[in-house]
């Protein structure tokens, strides 16, 4: 049998790195068997090592014995354990017995909760942790409280010394963190419980464990291995340290030799031999025989008198008497079982020895028989088993037909008794005196009330005490909590700003190699070659699985289905992808916690929606995708007027009489937002909702039927509202509310004017920027006026162009001038380095998807453009609208000449055709 560590090697000076804790199933839930790890430091071990004399005030140890709840099979049974505070793991370690060097098991406190319950037996408490309940008993309730108290002090000050930052942490992460406490503070909830010191504490190691009924019930079956060490240790603990006088406290011979342990602990670094077992638990003792000459030393004084020495060698004498004979019952079970193991031995040795074949197969035809021996008796047993609980069922049958009869027996007895006692009082009341009784009455009911206001107050008291304990609890669990969710956001908050910095990084990166490839003709060979492998690599390189923790991730398409990253076809513009996606998770994460998460919870504060200036900025600021549809629903019913069946009406319209525009509408419907999921295929589900809107908008509004770009204007209302009805209304307000007349017209006239509005804008924001394109001959409307005929619709990224669409909806087209202006102030650097026409142009057809910063682009919009009010609008579409028409009625005329002056000359041409033919004939 081994003794102690199963490497032999020297017992540490420090706590070793993992306490394992059983189950209620008899398992380690935190690590394996004492076989298979460290034995755990000894109550005496933790005391002398973590007891050690400083500077600092002396604290005293939390120990005592407390009763654990053990379960053994359906019986439940209070067991009596030695337990001891691990400080520096939050641990709170239990032992069969204070001489113990190995525990039996420990409780985690660092996640662990406590309650205590008035309908409990007294001094009863429960310590909750993730994974198990410990029921636990003290012997009083005063020294209940104290375990309470003194343990939430002790989880509150590992959980604030655990949730500090190492020095050198980011800033980031510091500056949440600042000003906070390390200690507890005085809540006030529950008084400081004086310290019970003949149960608690040190010297409560020199009393002797705590009687159970049985010797064997206070032993942990569970734990064989950990009870046969510290038996082990206690022997020769005793072998080596017992004086004369039998006192196995009196460790003064160790203290006396300083250099006695040492010798030891060199002798164990030294010896590779089999005694190193040996080796280790005489240091052990030692170190045991120090901590508790030590604690000892402080907590009783040092001079005692014969009789105080006759009373502990007394109750040490019953200690060791209950420890034998518990180790004898122990014993014989190990004895049971080794008599079964050495018969199989021996079996196993005549087979092993078996000089021949046949010897081997009589010995297996034996074994053979011997089973189906035990099988019979098994199925015997079991016919026995199934014939005894058929007449158990009958016996128990009989037994509740027999308890219904006495019920029924003793109901009409207490009928009878009741009968008499009436008599009885009735017979009384009739030959005694009516004062005598009514005071008699009077102070039994006063006695009884006297003992019920006793129990009430008891009750009272112990509601009181727990509901501030629980108080307690509960507020310092709150406090934990909050910290631990400060933590984790400021921890969140730092790995957010890290990540965007590495996109950042990689996203230089992508453009050095983007620039290196426009070069590619005028590098070496070799230089070339290493730009295509490095570009190449970067292509491969996913931008969803660019970490293991991945705030913030990049999907291929949003929560509307649009893709997220343009698919570019030409080569050269994929890595121009990669960038962009790398720019869009870098301000996603940048501004997730520092703009995002306040705008969502100013939203979710938000209740019913009305006009005012506070909504006006939080939706310019864009609208959260959970509110989106709420908030356009509102502001389209605040223009239209929702006409019952309407909508149902123009479909049994559409569907009875085939509209001009139907084949239009069917040209147009595969070509509307390729690059969104929901519209890619021709059998999504959307596209024949699509379809029924587009029919019944041109059966609503004649004079416009349809215009190419309304489908896409259908197509986003739709993708946020969902319903079909609503998004027709949706378009309703689009074009008849939103737009100027004539928006959508055959002429397009009023798109025209809104161009030539767009250009005087231009010139008096971006004076630069349009004297460039002057420059250049750069005709900006060949742009624009897509944007504003669908509203950026497959111009912007999904993210900014909902954003577009919340402030468009709720203000109308002059957000599409501001956006249309801060798109080329926004990029108004890079349009000015280039200096040739078809380049201008070719950027000009792309750039708007280069746009990833929503924010910069918002503020540029609705900050740096201003003012701009709609009044100057106006103004601007009237003057040109008029210089337009004014132009069309010349153009109309020249026209109309044109034509007269065609007709009347092939006219003229005809009738000389016809003199000729004449004179021919």
């Amino acid at each position: 049998m081994k003794k102690g560590r199963g490497s032999g090697a020297c017992p540490s000076a420090g706590v070793p790195d993992q306490i394992t804790e059983p189950n209620s199933d008899g398992s380690r839930s935190d690590g394996d068997s004492a076989k298979e790890k460290d034995v755990l430091p000894s109550p005496g071990e933790l005391e002398n090592i973590q007891l050690k004399p400083s500077s600092e005030t002396h604290r005293k140890k939390l120990c005592g014995y407390l009763n654990k709840l053990g379960i053994r099979g359906p019986i439940k049974t209070w067991k009596s354990r030695w337990f001891i505070y691990d400080e520096n793991k939050c641990h709170l370690l239990y032992y069969r017995t204070a001489q113990d060097i190995n525990p039996l098991g420990s409780i985690d406190l660092s996640s662990a909760s406590f309650d205590c319950k008035v309908e409990n037996d007294e001094g009863v408490f429960e310590i909750r942790t993730p994974n198990r309940v410990f029921t636990l008993k003290a012997i009083s309730k005063q020294a209940m409280m104290y375990w309470l108290q003194q343990l939430q002090v002790r989880r509150w000050e590992f959980c604030s010394a655990q949730s500090r930052f190492p020095v050198g942490s980011s800033q980031l992460v510091n500056e949440p963190l600042a000003g906070r406490i390390n200690v507890a503070d005085d809540e006030g909830f529950l008084p400081p419980v004086k310290t019970p010191t003949e149960v608690v504490g040190l010297q409560a190691a020199s009393l002797p464990a705590p009687q159970t009924a049985t010797a064997l019930q206070n032993i942990s079956l569970k734990h064989p291995w950990t009870e046969i060490q510290n038996t082990v240790y206690n022997i020769c603990g005793s072998k080596q340290l017992w004086g004369n006088d039998g006192n196995v406290f009196n460790f003064s011979k160790f203290q006396e030799d300083p250099e006695q342990e040492a010798e030891v602990e060199a002798q164990c670094t030294v010896k590779e031999t089999p005694e190193d077992g040996r080796m280790e638990s005489r240091l052990n003792l030692f170190r045991k025989a120090k901590w508790v000459n030590s604690s000892l030393a402080e907590e009783q004084p040092r001079e005692r008198n014969s009789m105080d020495k006759v009373n502990v060698l007394q109750q040490q004498m019953l200690t060791l008497t209950e420890e034998v004979k518990s180790q004898k019952e122990l014993v014989k079970l190990l004895h049971k079982a080794l008599e079964a193991a050495q018969q199989e031995k021996r079996v196993s040795s005549m087979y092993l020895t078996a000089a021949e074949d046949k010897d081997r197969l009589e010995l297996v035809r034996h074994k053979v028989r011997q089973i189906a021996d035990l099988t019979g008796r098994l199925e015997a047993l079991e016919q026995e088993k199934k014939e005894l609980e058929q007449m158990l069922a009958l016996r128990d049958s009989h037994i509740q037909e027999l308890k219904e009869h006495v019920q029924l027996l003793m109901e009409k007895n207490h009928a009878k008794q009741q009968v008499i006692m009436a008599l009885t009082e009735q017979r009384t009341r009739e030959h005694s005196d009516p004062l005598q009784e009514a005071n008699a009455v009077t102070a039994e009911t006063l006695y009884k009330h006297q003992e019920e206001i006793e129990h009430l107050k008891d009750d009272i008291d112990a509601y009181k005490t727990q509901n501030q304990f629980l108080n307690s609890e509960i507020h310092q669990v709150t406090r934990l909590w909050t910290r631990v969710a400060e933590n984790e956001k400021a921890l969140l908050m730092k790995c957010a700003y890290l990540q965007a910095q590495n996109c950042q990084m990689e996203s230089k990166y992508l453009t050095v190699l983007r620039k290196l490839q426009e070069t590619l003709c005028s590098l070496p060979s070799s230089h070339a070659d290493l730009v295509r492998n490095l570009i190449q690599e970067a292509l491969q390189w996913d931008v969803k699985d660019g970490a293991d923790l991945n705030l913030n991730p990049v999907s291929e398409y949003d929560e509307y289905g649009f893709m997220t990253v343009p698919d570019y076809e030409v080569e050269d513009w994929k890595l121009l992808a990669k960038i962009q996606a790398l720019e869009m998770k870098s301000n996603n994460l940048r501004s997730q916690e520092v703009v995002e998460k306040p705008l969502r919870d100013r939203w979710n504060s938000i209740g019913e929606l009305s006009p005012s200036a506070e909504l006006k900025s939080l939706i310019r600021s864009g609208i959260p995708v959970e509110h989106r549809q709420r908030v356009w629903k509102w502001i389209v019913s605040q223009h239209c007027s929702y006409l019952p069946d309407h909508y149902q009406r123009l479909l049994r319209q559409s569907k009875s009489t085939e509209h001009p525009a139907c084949r239009q509408i069917e040209l147009d419907l595969p070509r509307t937002l390729t690059s969104n999921r929901h519209f890619s295929s021709p059998t999504s589900q959307l596209i024949p909702k699509l379809r029924r809107v587009l029919l019944a908008f041109s059966w609503h509004n004649p004079a416009i039927g349809y215009c190419q770009g309304l489908n896409r204007l259908a197509a986003v209302a739709l993708l946020v509202l969902e319903d079909e009805e609503n998004a027709f209304w949706c378009l309703v307000h689009i074009v008849e509310n939103l737009m100027p007349a004539d928006y959508y017209s055959d002429t397009l006239i009023t798109s025209q004017v809104d161009q030539r509005v767009f250009k005087d804008f231009l010139a008096e924001k971006l004076p630069r920027l349009m004297a460039h394109f002057e420059q250049y001959q750069i005709d900006v409307s060949l742009i624009t006026f897509n944007w504003f005929l669908v509203a950026f619709v497959d111009s912007l990224v999904s993210d900014i162009l909902l954003r577009v669409w919340d402030a468009f909806l709720y203000e109308g087209t002059k957000v599409i001038f501001r956006y249309a202006l801060a798109i080329f102030k926004y990029n108004e650097e890079e349009i000015l380095r280039i200096h040739d026409s078809v380049e201008i142009y070719q950027y000009l057809r792309f750039f708007t998807r280069m746009i990833v910063d929503g924010r910069k682009l918002m503020n540029i919009a609705f900050n740096d453009l201003n003012p701009f009010p709609m009044k100057l609008l106006r103004n601007r579409r009237r003057i040109h609208r008029e210089e337009l028409e004014t132009e069309l009625c010349e153009l109309e005329q020249i026209k109309a000449a044109y034509v007269k002056g065609r007709a009347e000359q092939g006219s003229q041409g005809l009738e000389e055709i016809v003199s000729e033919e004449e004179e021919e004939i």
